[in-house]
């Protein structure tokens, strides 16, 4: 499940801005990244309300699946016909309709692997880095099959994710059955539409928790926009044209999910040791080094920077993302399993990353002229707003002295 579920979104996540560049879409790019926020918002909760209340998260999490990938054939196929003449406004509709029903599959699937494990008698937080592990297998996977193919730079990275959606709706019918919350008669409008989740943030570790979620979710698509378009835009220089990462810019930037599969390793250590706030802090100032050395390196002699911030990224999102959603799992009733991490998934994939992809936007245009981009500056700025989010995290956040028990 888990090698489906990351491979839907490794086959165009991180090579989309290339193809967007390639039909004239450039300028739009943010945009793309930013709806998968803005659908994050609202529908990972109501897919999550749902999956707790009325429909059983691994059938929703195949459907889901079913009407992302149709979309993406969809948005594939226009591609397809139109070429370099595609318009922004049908492309754009087409995809978003995708990704508004990808997006909540994250948080399902983290449902169903937590509900699964418990009802085989096992422990989250030993025993999901490890299966977690083989979602960033299949997203590496899916980034060089569309890197060697030659699809990074075409519509057929969508066919790809398409296919790979419909497979996996046809393997939730083999998941184990998760049983919905038992429902006692609601008491008002909260109750009724599962609602309660947001009760969450009447307590202040969880309030403040939830608000950096937010602001370091600012982070996660800037890389995923624009870092390989970055590293392509190299080959305008012949004294970098013939690298490798100019080549093959999905391949090395692939090594960041490569990191992942390391770092997921090291989460439960980390968190029965330190504790969530200095795992969120590790994460957030390695987003500083991630962002910074971007900045400083290039595919030739400074390659070394560009591998360097590809191997920090493991930590920069595991210790953030699956980090998060564990700690989020174990402070939370079982009954709001799901509606919990689709609030997490709110805050970070929905606000925060629409509030990153808009603003990183805007950041590349004011530093872009004549089609010329100072990324050295757009680095730069990036690197010094996590390092300002890290900071006030680590005054403002002060949870009880308190372990993820391991």
């Amino acid at each position: 499940m888990n090698f489906l579920e990351f491979a839907v979104w490794g086959s165009y996540l991180t090579c989309m801005g290339i193809y967007l560049a390639n039909i004239g879409m450039s300028s739009y790019i943010g945009y793309f990244f930013g709806m998968q926020g803005i659908v994050s918002i609202f529908m990972p909760a109501l897919m999550g309300i749902i999956a707790d209340r009325w429909i059983q998260a691994q059938r929703l999490l195949g459907i889901c699946h079913l009407f992302a990938g149709i979309f993406m054939f969809a948005a594939a196929y226009y591609g397809y016909v139109q070429g370099s003449n595609a318009t922004f406004s049908i492309l754009f509709t087409l995809y978003s309709f995708s990704v508004a029903f990808y997006m909540p599959t994250l948080a399902l699937s983290n449902s169903v692997a937590y509900q699964s494990l418990i009802q085989s008698g096992q422990d989250t937080i030993k025993d999901f880095p490890p299966i977690r592990i083989f979602g960033t297998i299949g997203f590496i996977c899916a980034m060089w099959f569309v890197d060697l193919l030659g699809y990074k730079s075409t519509y057929s990275q969508f066919v790809t994710s398409g296919v790979l959606s419909i497979i996996l709706f046809l393997y939730t019918f083999a998941l184990p059955r998760c049983p919905i919350a038992k429902r006692n008669q609601a008491n008002n409008v909260v109750d009724a539409l599962g609602l309660r989740a947001f009760s969450l943030f009447k307590q202040k570790k969880m309030a403040i928790f939830f608000i950096f979620s937010m602001l370091l979710g600012v982070s996660l698509q800037i890389t995923n926009a624009f870092a390989t378009p970055f590293i392509e835009s190299f080959k305008s220089l012949p004294d970098y044209a013939g690298t490798f990462g100019v080549k093959y810019p999905v391949i090395l930037y692939s090594l960041s999910q490569i990191s992942e599969t390391l770092c997921i390793l090291m989460i439960p250590f980390f968190m029965k040791r330190y504790g969530i706030k200095n795992v969120m802090l590790i994460a957030m100032f390695a987003w500083v080094f991630r962002f910074g050395l971007l900045g400083l390196g290039n595919p030739g002699e400074g390659v070394w920077m560009f591998l360097l911030s590809m191997v920090i990224y493991g930590v920069a999102f595991d210790f953030f993302n699956i980090s998060g959603s564990l700690f989020v799992d174990k402070s939370t009733d079982p009954t709001l399993r799901s509606s919990a991490q689709g609030l997490f998934m709110l805050m970070t994939n929905g606000i925060g990353a629409t509030l990153g992809s808009f603003v990183a936007q805007g950041v590349v245009n004011a530093n872009t002229v004549n089609n010329q981009t100072d990324w050295a500056s757009c680095w730069g700025l990036f690197a010094g707003y996590a390092f300002v989010v890290g900071i006030s995290f680590a005054f403002i956040f002060r949870p009880k002295k308190e372990r993820v028990q391991a």
